[in-house]
């Protein structure tokens, strides 16, 4: 006979494409009701609003429940998770995530793969707003005041993050609320360069408190786990804990958002040109050329989604030696030849001076440790001269 179990049972073979769980496990599936014709009606509660994947979810829905021979008809409505609802499904398919990747664990999914219902089912990531994205909230829409600045490179290895968690406290010292988000899943590590150690806390309201370090606030993937920990997600993934990052912290009213993003043209930096469409991008290189040519890619996904690229930081240009030669160890030009090639400014140069290295293994950046180096004084221009262009940017 069929019956609502029966439904259930079906539908455990159906599985959100973005957070890889069963629609049953994630609580996905509301409002089961059976006809006696055997016509099944069914809402589906889908994780964001505006789900670029809802289609294959009802196709899914349709083809398991479709190979009971009772089954005569299937209806699928589709609704939105309240916020709560949406906290519980992500840190469901967060655990089990970590926990299928564990040394000896295999995931319990089984094969099964609905057909495909069109030669286009899996196309190419679309730049810019999403077919059907519902409106941005919060600090994510275009009409909120918080400037947001994702500070990207082509490579790892330039200092991004160090230049992130620097930038910050220079445009705190120069008065302005700031926070970062730490969007380097899989290589956070904004927390040690703020000494910050502390485990995830919520308010009543059950939003996470970020950290408040050196007049920052912080929020990044080493408050949820240990620092050694291994983050093993797809992508998909990346873009639910961004949206969480942006939606579920109590942050502040703040002036500048700075989001330090993983290094590449990946999943997270699509997200953002889709997401949150007003963030601006900073590029980071260093002087040579390989470094400026992949830090050019970078630079190319923001253009294509519309973004507006602000600036060029050239990190580790020089050092300066003790009778006030510049020795360019890492070569020299390339900073200067990727602004020109965006025709925007060149922000800064950042001298090679261990004090920055030190700062950021000691959880202070160099503008807190050591303010008075050459370093220091640098990072201060270019946070100076970033709240100038986007002031005079805000007056017309």
């Amino acid at each position: 006979m069929l019956d609502q179990a029966r439904v259930m049972r079906a539908l455990e073979n159906v599985y959100d494409p973005e957070l890889h769980q069963s629609i049953v496990a994630l609580n996905m599936v509301r409002n089961v009701a059976i006809e006696p014709s055997g016509r099944v009606a069914l809402d589906i509660a889908l994780t964001v609003e505006g789900c670029p994947l809802h289609q294959k979810i009802t196709d899914d829905v349709n083809h398991v429940l479709r190979q009971d021979p009772e089954v005569t008809d299937v209806a699928v409505n589709l609704s939105v998770m309240n916020e709560q609802e949406r906290k519980k499904a992500f840190q469901k398919a967060f655990e089990s995530a970590q926990q299928n990747r564990a040394p000896g664990a295999t995931s319990a999914k089984p094969n099964v793969t609905p057909p495909s219902t069109s030669s286009n089912t899996r196309q190419a990531p679309v730049i810019g707003p999403l077919p059907g994205q519902g409106p941005a909230e919060g600090m994510m829409s275009d009409a909120n005041k918080t400037v947001v600045i994702g500070i990207a490179s082509g490579k790892g290895g330039v200092g991004k993050s160090t230049i992130t968690a620097n930038l910050a406290v220079a445009l705190s010292q120069l008065g302005a609320r700031v926070g970062i988000i730490d969007m380097d899943i899989y290589g956070f590590s904004q927390g040690r360069m703020f000494g910050a150690k502390d485990k995830a806390r919520v308010n009543e309201q059950e939003k996470i408190i970020p950290w408040q370090v050196h007049g920052v606030y912080l929020v990044s993937m080493g408050m949820f786990v240990e620092e050694g920990q291994a983050i093993v997600w797809r992508g998909p993934m990346l873009g639910k804990m961004m949206q969480q990052f942006f939606t579920d912290v109590a942050w502040p009213e703040l002036d500048y958002l700075l989001i330090d993003l993983p290094p590449g043209t990946g999943d997270v930096a699509l997200d953002i040109a889709q997401k949150v469409r007003k963030a601006k991008l900073v590029l980071v290189t260093t002087p040579q050329e390989v470094a400026t040519y992949v830090a050019h890619r970078a630079g190319d996904v923001a253009k294509r989604a519309h973004q507006e690229i602000i600036g060029v930081i050239e990190n580790m240009s020089y050092v300066l030696c003790p009778h006030g030669e510049r020795m360019n160890i890492f070569g020299s030009g390339g900073g200067k030849a990727l602004a020109d090639l965006f025709h925007v400014p060149l922000l800064g140069q950042i001298p090679l001076e261990s004090t920055v290295r030190e700062g950021g293994d000691e959880g202070e950046p160099v503008v807190v440790s050591d303010p008075a180096s050459l370093s220091s004084q640098v990072f201060l221009d270019i946070a100076t001269r970033i709240k100038q262009q986007i002031e005079e940017e805000a007056a017309g």
